[in-house]
């Protein structure tokens, strides 16, 4: 961005064009960075549900939603994993949520004190960040909203530094799934809330100027999550009948590997976009007829380029016991066809997880289980490994243990490091508690705990081999 004389010219003539970036004076343009003294997430819950279980989802979700995408984008060129998450200052102050970020040095194993880029006005977890590098090194945060238009745009006023960040955009997005190409830009996928919950698709080359929004999925409301591959952006939904998101059933999928202006099948065959009906040639299978719920993790690609998608199958939308074991799933596009397995089986709809596929063709799901709260949000942390493309699945490892709270969503970075390998937080899953923010590596065997207050600039986790 130039020298600070340059970038203080910008973001004054940020103000004069209106991109003050307010919400109730709640957000504001940033010159210098405010650090948090340590690393504490946002407890979040969702539909009381007056039983023993409290609540259909909730716990510590400072990496949460499965499609906030991504929120960990490891950087070679300085040896980081850079990390955005939902943070609070703590217990005794739940509100406003914090849209904070930071990384992990892998040359010195130390992690900086965190920065908030914004507060706020609301203790929703919905509003957590998204996070994109372009290829000039500068860091892009999309700070969420949940149906509204309080969603931002930050930049850092440096690269690959968290010591300063612009506002340069208040727009209209909810579920922020980012994906930067070098020799393109940016391609942005995300909900509006326009008939339901609709997904839509934006681009721009330098994230300041972007083309108009255009809906490429709208019949009832849908939950997206997402991957690249190369030049292809590839996205699995579900559906939500009448717009009961609480009634979300079968699996989609549909790609574009021009930057949105055309939409395929993994067959190949060229989709009429938005799609409108449920019945659609994207349907990877009608879990609808088969009375199941479809909850979608996250997905990824084979060494083909196939797609493979991981979600959960349910028969019930509360949480507890009633509908029994929830089913961990892959689908994968293979042969022209979609082949479908089982991976194991959890006690919650939301104990939701990641897929890697590696270089040497195992694939492997680091996900949460049965925990210290049972038949609720997460669990332990487990590690189960494929080496015949999904077909069977053998779990290698309890990567955490003799927990006092559950962990939840186990994030994937893009561009993954083995000693970074996935990212989570941990909470209570039943009433309101501190909650803290995890790691581990590539086999699961050193998990590690970010620091929750610090006295110096930059610390250690503390890690535990397993």
């Amino acid at each position: 961005m130039g020298s600070p004389a340059v970038r203080r010219s910008h973001l004054e003539s940020l103000v004069r064009i209106g991109c003050v970036c307010s919400i109730l004076a709640l957000a504001t343009v940033v010159l210098g960075a405010q650090k948090a003294d340590g690393y504490r997430g946002i407890w979040y819950s969702n539909q009381p549900s007056g039983d023993e279980y409290a609540f259909k989802y909730s716990g510590g979700l400072a990496t949460y939603t499965a499609n906030h995408v991504p929120i960990a984008v490891y950087a070679p060129e300085v040896n980081k994993t850079f990390f955005v998450y939902g943070g609070s200052k703590g217990l005794g102050d739940p509100k406003p949520l914090l849209e904070m970020i930071s990384y992990y040095d892998h040359t010195t194993g130390k992690v900086p004190k965190p920065t908030i880029i914004m507060e706020k006005g609301t203790g929703d977890a919905h509003h957590n960040p998204a996070l994109a590098i372009d290829k000039h090194g500068y860091l892009w945060v999309f700070c969420a909203s949940h149906g509204g238009k309080d969603a931002f745009i930050y930049r850092s006023i440096a690269p690959y530094s968290i010591e300063g960040f612009e506002c340069v955009s208040q727009r209209e997005f909810s579920y922020p799934q980012v994906w930067y190409f070098g020799d393109f830009g940016f391609v942005f996928i995300f909900t509006k809330y326009t008939r339901g919950r609709e997904l839509y698709i934006s681009t721009s080359k330098d994230g300041l100027t972007w083309t108009e929004d255009r809906k490429y999925a709208g019949f009832g409301g849908h939950y997206q999550s997402s991957w690249k591959w190369g030049n292809k952006v590839g996205t699995s939904f579900n559906w939500h009948p009448n717009g009961n998101l609480n009634a979300r059933t079968n699996l989609y999928y549909m790609e574009t590997s021009d930057y949105g202006k055309t939409w395929v099948n993994a067959a190949g065959k060229q989709l009429d976009v938005p799609l409108s009906s449920e019945q659609n040639e994207a349907l990877v299978h009608d879990y609808h007829k088969d009375g199941w719920l479809v909850y979608i993790n996250d997905v990824n690609f084979d060494d083909k380029g196939r797609p493979v998608i991981f979600y959960n199958l349910s028969k019930g939308y509360e949480s507890g016991p009633k509908f029994g074991e929830r089913i961990m799933m892959v689908a994968h596009w293979s042969d022209g066809n979609w082949v479908f397995h089982k991976v194991a089986t959890t006690d919650h709809n939301y104990d939701m997880g990641s897929i890697y596929i590696e270089e040497d063709g195992t694939w492997r799901i680091i996900a949460p289980t049965t925990g210290p709260q049972p038949w609720s949000t997460g669990g332990e942390v487990g590690m189960w490994v494929s080496r015949n493309q999904g077909k069977t699945w053998v779990k290698v490892r309890n990567v955490t243990r003799n927990s006092k709270y559950n962990h939840s969503y186990v994030r994937r970075p893009l561009n993954a490091s083995p000693d970074f390998y996935a990212l989570w937080a941990d909470g209570h899953a039943f009433q309101p508690s501190e909650s803290r923010l995890y790691f581990t590596n590539k086999t699961g065997d050193k998990v590690c705990v970010l620091p929750v207050t610090m006295k110096a600039d930059f610390e250690s986790p503390a890690c535990v081999g397993r």
